[in-house]
């Protein structure tokens, strides 16, 4: 069993639209946007990260919006829902925040003993936010009140028509299984970091989900550094896991592999960060763009979707 992985990284999915994108996660959601780089095999498309003020480990949620992108298909094998942690007592004030902002399919629930909000993002995409005490500080900068701001993810609802082989594969990766509610069982990671929940949501009767805007394209696992990944990289290996080599994403360096059950599973380190190229207080605010793609700047400019106006 590994030790190496505390929780989530990051999550990324995919869009139809930049600025609706940026719009949503930015102005509806208070997130911070703490880079705007391009997508490392097509630079004519964003990578979007947002999350806390320094995008820290475990609030980051990033996305690639592919112009007028098709809507993906629900279905299984994949992440179904992205939640994120919100303080108690305050899930009715952002029930009526989401109504505000037209936000479609706004209910609201109770799992495990802990009320949500869900709802869906601009392309579809299902998020949650979970009522938890949680002592990291939320991005106020967008006009969301420590009161109420959120503080990071909370954990990823994987759906899958057979959740054995992916329950075996997350108690590898450390993560104990806590509880069963229904079809859902709950998996945490004991000392990791705060978003440390994974639950596989299963069911059986239901076709396979097809990947497009609004569908989450992999999760990211989080490592203190380059040392651990190796470490899980080749235990995985030795496992019988095909994955890849090590790959520098500018801001952390990234392994991946696929599961049981379709979803593309990340191993991202913590380090560098995200302020290797900016400075905190301007975190998001520059295009960054990785180095072989330097001299596509002048054409990128013109050609990527305006964010802001």
């Amino acid at each position: 069993m590994l030790s190496q992985i505390k929780g989530l990284h990051h999550v990324t999915s995919l869009a139809s639209s930049a600025r609706e994108n940026n719009a949503f996660f930015t102005n509806v959601l208070g997130l911070r946007r703490v880079k705007k780089t391009v997508n490392f095999d097509a630079p004519d498309v964003y990578h979007l990260y947002y999350g806390d003020e320094a995008g820290s480990p475990g609030t980051v949620m990033t996305y690639f919006p592919f112009p007028h992108a098709a809507r993906g298909k629900r279905g299984t094998g994949e992440v179904g829902t992205t939640s994120f942690v919100i303080p108690k007592g305050t899930a009715k004030s952002w029930a009526e925040r989401l109504g505000t902002f037209d936000i479609a399919n706004i209910t609201q629930d109770t799992r495990f003993g802990e009320t949500r909000v869900l709802f869906d993002g601009p392309d579809g995409d299902r998020f949650a936010l979970v009522e938890k005490d949680d002592d990291r500080a939320p991005w106020t900068g967008n006009g969301i009140g420590a009161d109420m701001g959120i503080r990071g993810f909370h954990s990823a609802d994987m759906r899958l028509r057979d959740g054995g082989a992916s329950s075996e594969l997350l108690t590898f990766m450390g993560y104990d299984k806590l509880e069963t509610e229904g079809n859902v069982t709950r998996f945490v990671v004991p000392g990791g970091n705060a978003a440390n929940v994974i639950d596989i949501e299963t069911l059986p009767e239901v076709g396979h989900a097809g990947q497009g805007a609004g569908s989450v394209h992999h999760i990211a696992f989080a490592v203190e550094n380059r040392a651990r990944q190796l470490e899980v990289r080749e235990a995985l290996i030795d496992t019988g896991w095909q994955v890849t080599p090590v790959i520098d994403r500018d801001y952390f360096w990234a392994i991946y592999f696929r599961t049981p059950g379709g979803v593309l599973f990340e191993v991202a380190t913590n380090e560098p960060g995200f302020d290797r190229d900016e400075d905190t207080a301007h975190l998001g605010e520059a295009l960054k763009l990785p180095s072989q793609h330097e001299h596509l700047r002048a054409r990128l400019e013109k050609l990527l979707e305006p964010i802001e106006g």
